[in-house]
């Protein structure tokens, strides 16, 4: 098998891609796509975002210590590719890719309605790597879109059509390879006496 060695590089792919929402009160809303967006902790439950100082949202989420993340669907593919090339400096992108603004209890910012998931954050540390600064924010608050909910009360969330981001590209979230456990699960006979595979 044939390997090539490159130079250092961010190749930890696929990632969540997602709509990041932020507001200075008085101001119009903005919308930052973010790619380098993951899970901290889970007691306290924290996540963090990396944005660079020049990008027109990180001096309102530096300002207000506030925003909300955004997951993004299939249907919302096309805006949140355009609000990661276009700046708000510019363009209200609520506006522009007629979104609506959703009013969350726990910070002023707003989130996207047609998202099926908006995680309200405040920010609890700023630490300046390099090209980005990572926003280290505790979670106050999660929304979800009941639509999703099925008739014994589970939140379906990967039956909304949720996207990664791989290389520059976008991709649907893919077929079901297993459980998390499903590896060491013992295996339950059928009604034939046969094994049934763990899924």
């Amino acid at each position: 098998m044939a390997k090539e060695t490159w130079k250092p590089g961010n190749m930890l792919y696929p990632v969540p891609a997602v709509m990041v929402s932020c507001q200075i009160p008085t101001e119009k809303p903005n919308i930052i796509t973010v790619a380098w967006a993951g899970t901290v902790c889970t007691n306290p439950p924290m996540l963090s975002i990396s944005v660079r100082p020049e990008r027109y949202s990180h001096g309102i989420i530096t300002e207000t210590g506030e925003f909300v993340v955004n997951l993004v669907t299939k249907d919302l593919v096309c805006a949140t590719d355009y609000c990661g090339v276009k700046s708000g400096r510019d363009v209200d992108k609520f506006d522009a890719m007629h979104l609506t603004p959703l009013n969350l209890p726990q910070v002023s910012a707003p989130g996207i309605a047609e998202s099926p998931v908006n995680i309200a954050c405040k920010v609890s540390q700023i630490l300046h790597l390099g090209s980005h600064d990572m926003f280290l924010a505790d979670v106050v608050g999660v929304t979800v879109d009941d639509s999703y909910m099925n008739e014994k009360g589970k939140f379906e969330l990967n039956q909304s059509g949720l996207v990664t981001y791989s290389h520059g590209e976008y991709f649907l979230l893919g077929k079901k390879l297993g459980s998390f456990g499903y590896s060491v699960k013992k295996q339950k006979p059928s009604k034939n006496g046969r094994k049934k595979k763990a899924k």
